[in-house]
């Protein structure tokens, strides 16, 4: 088994579009052996202050129309959680179960936000997760999420989503993002990057 370490916001749109092209490359190539642990990288903590729904659903927009057009189809920024340490720390015990059980949670948690339009941030909605999947877990305990954060930190994290290979790091590797002079959000595919990425997850 290989284990790629990835740093990363579960609120994080980029994340959710490198995620999703990670998992279908390696489907393609059937490489089940290496599996992604990720890691809590809470931006509301990074940058001292919540994301906010409209400026996400901005990123949602522009990320559907330049690069994206099958993603995010049931995003709902009236859904947007107002904070993700809770659903981070569910994805964290999750791991705790297995890196399968992680990784799977982990994505899950996404796909109810990007593509469902699900409130990851109401407990309620957590605890319901967390039965059905046979977790025990005090939301309010977010200690394991800011740890994880700590380890960030130490190892040079610039951003969600960062990737850590045996090959080395990768920063947003499927995705150049770039903002113009009056803020206009440009984003292209960047495939010599991501294809480097993904010989070095899959060397």
């Amino acid at each position: 088994m290989t284990v790629i370490e990835v740093f990363a916001d579960v609120a994080c749109p980029f994340t959710h579009v490198g995620l999703r092209r990670f998992v279908e490359r390696r489907d393609e190539i059937g490489r089940p052996d290496v599996l992604l642990h990720m890691k809590s990288w809470p931006l509301e903590v990074v940058n001292g202050t919540p994301l906010d729904a409209g400026f996400i659903a901005d990123e949602v927009a522009e990320i559907r129309r330049q690069v994206a057009p099958t993603l995010f189809v049931g995003f709902d920024q009236r859904s947007f959680p107002r904070s993700s340490l809770h659903a981070l720390t569910l994805a964290a015990a999750a791991y705790r179960a297995s890196i399968e059980v992680g990784e799977r949670m982990s994505l899950a948690l996404r796909e109810l936000l990007f593509e469902d339009g699900v409130d990851i941030g109401d407990d309620d909605v957590l605890v319901r997760i967390a039965r059905d999947n046979d977790l025990h877990v005090d939301l309010t305990e977010t200690s394991p999420v800011h740890d994880e954060h700590a380890q960030g930190v130490a190892r040079g994290v610039v951003g969600s989503p960062h990737f850590f290979t045996p090959e080395g790091g990768f920063f947003c590797p499927s995705l150049d993002v770039q903002r113009n002079d009056d803020g206009h959000l440009h984003i292209t595919s960047d495939p010599a990057a991501f294809d480097e990425f993904i010989d070095a997850c899959f060397a």
